[in-house]
């Protein structure tokens, strides 16, 4: 602990800091009395901070009666100063499970600077405690060693990527957060004009077009740590608002955007010690659907996806060769260590094929005593079968789960099986793992919508080739993309920008807009790019997911300091709340 951290409060060294070599030093310490207990006419205190804890002995010998009475009535989570000297515990007494545990302070005086209620939970850590307890209470929940560590982790990443940048010549400018609404509208939280009757304004999803025409403006590198908003249904990995650390270069290809990123992980991991190897793996788009079903795949663990639609397309079962002779793929993976399952078990698992889109699911199950099980055996002929079991490398004790549909029903089916068998099965998947997911398609058909969508953004380069595709044949453009992948998760997504106005405005037409609705909507950032912008690119990271992943979270609310809860709200706040009539009046709504 340096020695500036002590030279503005109260205190003179911090709570987690005292070692043998400081015995006999004078302290004062403050902190929260986590446990207290009276041995015989001594008292111990284990005094909390966000440094660790210290144990204080309070002999009636050392202090007044009056501070010997405070010490003898503390409750939990009383806030205390307490000076005092460091001396070196017994040797029975070391406790080897406390950083500060070969010494304690011997106190002189003891002053309660504020009492406290009995807290709604235990301050430490492996609390037992539902989230919304823990939310209501988010102030109490910050204090437990493991989220404020949580907390200290993001951080030194932001500050290693700040100065990283720094060093690389960045400029941080911070962008508007009432900003224009987008065509995707109804993710936007919008926010009423009082000066401007009927008009609005939206929350940023992202800086992108700001950070877009900064390019045209010049300042050819920009950061910024970014708040960003977005009114979608949350998961694990996703708040209504978010934080990423927005990043655009002028002058650049995606090589170009991609190199800087690997060198600025390199730092920030290194200031967090975690090893990784650069430079980073870079799969095609495609390959990572073939192999894994999905764009973010977790390369930590094998289990991959196999396409046996050639084996089967002539198979006496029906569902596999109909969707092989009609265009659509069959597909499997080989869950090891699962072929001794229940049939029961095995085809539970049949509600997750079904939640990602297929129609019912096949299995066969090796046992390890050498049988084979599954209601599909039957149909496959000898040689069939036994290129079925070469395929996908058979041993005893495997599980066999099959996807037969479309392409895109076919990948999400067994992706979604993948990882869910690899947690059943406990597969390990140890350390880190990053790479980049390149050249991702252009458009995708909007089924829902009966319209072409982005599938990174609009305002992404189409590949130089396939420019004249663009309102022709929309499926067929490739794009210069560049996803960063940890874990599983994606953590940046990136992509070299349009700068020519024709080509922005083919896909914004691609992507069902009118001239009246693009020049209304974007006509700023059209009429930019005509005023000679350069070549450019970026890549925006989720700073709470690179976070949750780093401290080995299971939600980014646990690396937030005050999130929202899965339906949005805050118990703590009672955010979102009703407003008066006389707030609405001036905004010039009212409610249904």
């Amino acid at each position: 602990m340096t020695d500036f951290m002590n030279e503005y409060c109260m205190h003179t060294a911090t709570c987690g800091e005292l070692r043998k070599g400081d015995v006999g030093r004078e302290v004062v310490l403050c902190g929260w009395a986590w446990h207290n207990r009276d041995h015989g006419g001594l008292i111990f205190v284990d005094l909390r901070d966000r440094a660790g804890y210290t144990q204080v002995v309070v002999d009636p010998d050392c202090v007044s009666a009056d501070d010997f009475a405070k010490a003898e009535h503390l409750g939990r989570e009383y806030v205390l100063k307490i000076a005092g000297t460091v001396r070196e515990r017994g040797a029975e007494a070391v406790n080897p499970n406390m950083a500060t545990g070969e010494i304690e302070v011997l106190a002189k005086s003891v002053e309660v600077l504020n009492t406290s209620v009995t807290p709604p939970f235990s301050i430490e850590d492996g609390i037992e405690t539902d989230e919304t307890t823990r939310m209501k209470w988010r102030y109490l929940d910050i204090r437990r060693p493991e989220m404020y560590q949580a907390l200290h982790l993001r951080h030194k990443v932001a500050q290693a990527m700040r100065g990283a940048l720094n060093e690389r010549g960045f400029l941080e400018v911070e962008t508007p957060i009432l900003a224009n609404s987008t065509p995707e509208g109804a993710r936007d939280y919008i926010v009423p004009s009082r000066p401007n009757p009927g008009r609005f304004y939206a929350l940023p999803q992202s800086p992108q077009q700001f950070k877009q025409m900064l390019m045209v403006g010049g300042i050819e590198r920009y950061y910024q740590i970014a708040r960003c908003f977005r009114d979608e249904d949350l998961r694990a990995d996703r708040q209504p608002e978010f934080t990423q650390v927005d990043i655009e270069m002028g002058f650049v290809q995606g090589e170009d955007v991609m190199n800087l990123m690997e060198d600025v992980m390199a730092e920030t991991l290194a200031a967090v010690g975690v090893e990784h190897a650069f430079p980073l793996q870079r799969m095609q788009y495609r390959e990572s659907m073939d192999r894994f079903g999905n764009d973010r795949p977790d390369t930590r663990f094998g289990m991959e996806l196999v396409d046996i639609t050639d084996i089967v397309k002539n198979t006496g079962f029906k569902v596999f060769s109909s969707v092989a002779q009609s265009g659509g793929v069959v597909k499997a993976i080989n869950a090891k260590g699962a072929g001794d399952w229940s049939r029961g078990d095995v085809e539970k698992l049949a509600d997750i094929a079904a939640e990602n889109g297929a129609k019912g699911m096949a299995w066969i199950a090796f046992t390890t005593d050498g049988k084979e099980k599954s209601p599909i055996i039957k149909f496959f002929s000898d040689e069939e079968f036994a290129a079925l079991k070469e395929a996908m490398d058979v041993e005893p004790g495997d599980l066999l789960l099959f996807a037969a549909d479309t392409y895109e029903v076919a990948s999400a089916v067994l992706s979604a099986l993948r990882l869910h068998m690899a947690d059943a099965l406990n597969v390990p998947r140890e350390g880190h793992q990053l790479l980049w997911v390149v050249n991702f398609p252009m458009f995708k058909y909007d089924e829902d919508e009966k319209k072409y969508a982005a599938e990174h953004h609009p305002f992404t380069h189409v590949l130089d080739e396939d420019v004249d595709k663009i309102e022709s044949d929309p499926l067929a453009c490739g794009s210069y993309s560049y996803d960063l992948v940890m874990d599983g998760f994606e953590v940046g997504g990136g992509t070299i920008r349009i700068h020519n106005a024709d080509e922005q405005r083919a896909v914004l037409r691609t992507c069902g807009l009118t001239d009246e609705e693009i020049e209304e909507k974007f006509g700023h950032l059209i009429h930019a790019l005509e005023l000679g912008a350069p070549p450019h690119g970026g890549i925006a990271l989720g700073l709470d997911r690179l976070v949750m992943l780093l401290g080995g979270k299971a939600s980014i609310r646990d690396v937030i300091a005050f999130p929202k809860t899965s339906s949005a709200s805050d118990p703590m706040t009672g955010a979102p709340s009703a407003v008066t009539g006389r707030q609405l009046k001036e905004v010039n709504l009212r409610t249904l």
